[in-house]
């Protein structure tokens, strides 16, 4: 039985609404809008600057995006924009603007995700940092009190430890950037108890460990834990156990990128959560969105990469110790 329309009203949703208003009174980010080739995506980043969140730079081929632009209406006049041939040139050009400094965030267009990232991860002309890249979801749950990240569904398929340390790591700096403060990050798995038969538990283990040796900083880490017992109080309870995050956590590291997605597109379609999403780990935050997300969620993408960007600026302009 489908989620009815009454069941969760629209007002629930004011998480993304609280990111969206500290966004709009930050200085808006220079971002650098990719292939928005498709009314979905050229909307997406006209909305967003009328909310005063970015001051897009549209790159990819400009007959194209005019005649998007001119069939639905969308004024497009005050922006810059940078032609090139087609996705991969335009993909290629606007990794090169950020490696100029003419940019601080990447706008994902009407392109394939692997056509972006292939520019974004290139070795030679990428955007790559030490840290590794990996995507959080960011989910308003009209039942949950909380904004949910969940993380990596869309960039790692299957993770090792080490990656798995960047991929919580990536979270928390997110989650306290952006001003959410000390997260509670459950690493997921099927059962709650170590055992070698399910080789998730005992990365859980290794990564809880891992944060006592202040291997990873700035959360609170508990795991394994299952899905139940890492977001219900209830049924944490019922299990015996005792610890901040289990029954209230934040952040939801999950074992694999298809655990990963089926647990956000359960929550989106089942539970009418909207689902935020950004790419962090490369030089500048990268706005990732779908063609099926809502004005709010694109809105909400773009505000948590703005928060992000302006916590950085920040950052970097106090004085050097």
């Amino acid at each position: 039985m489908s989620v009815s329309e009454e069941a969760y009203p629209a007002n629930l949703h004011q998480k993304y609404d609280a990111l969206i208003a500290r966004a709009a009174e930050a200085p808006s980010a220079r971002t650098i809008v990719v292939h928005p080739c498709d009314e979905t995506s050229l909307r997406g980043a006209v909305e967003a600057a009328e909310a005063g969140l970015i001051v897009p730079v549209l790159v990819g081929p400009a007959q194209k995006i005019k005649a998007v632009a001119d069939a639905h209406g969308l004024d497009i006049s005050k922006f810059k924009l940078i032609d090139t041939a087609h996705s991969d040139a335009a993909a290629s050009k606007a990794v090169e603007l950020i490696r100029e400094a003419k940019g601080e965030l990447l706008m994902k267009g009407s392109l394939h995700t692997d056509e972006l990232m292939r520019a974004v991860t290139s070795s030679t002309t990428g955007l790559r940092t030490a840290r590794r890249i990996s995507h959080v979801f960011v989910m308003d749950v009209p039942t949950y009190p909380d904004p949910l990240f969940i993380t990596d569904a869309a960039i790692n398929i299957a993770p090792d430890l080490d990656v798995k340390r960047d991929i919580i790591q990536n979270a928390i700096d997110l989650f306290t950037q952006i001003g959410l403060g000390t997260p509670r990050v459950a690493i997921l798995s099927a059962v709650e108890t170590v055992t070698s038969k399910i080789p998730s538990t005992i990365d859980a283990a290794a990564l809880c460990k891992m944060a006592e040796r202040g291997q990873i900083t700035g959360g609170i880490l508990e795991g394994p834990l299952a899905f139940d017992n890492a977001i219900d109080p209830e049924a944490a309870k019922i299990k015996g156990i005792d610890s901040p995050v289990a029954g209230h956590a934040q952040i939801l590291v999950v074992p694999n990128l298809e655990a990963g997605n089926m647990l956000a597109k359960n929550l989106s379609f089942l539970a009418r959560a909207d689902a935020a999403g950004i790419v962090l780990g490369a030089r500048v935050p990268i706005v990732l969105t779908s063609r099926a997300d809502s004005v709010r969620t694109r809105l909400a993408s773009c505000a948590i990469s703005v928060l992000l960007v302006d916590a950085r600026r920040r950052a970097s302009a106090l004085p050097k110790a």
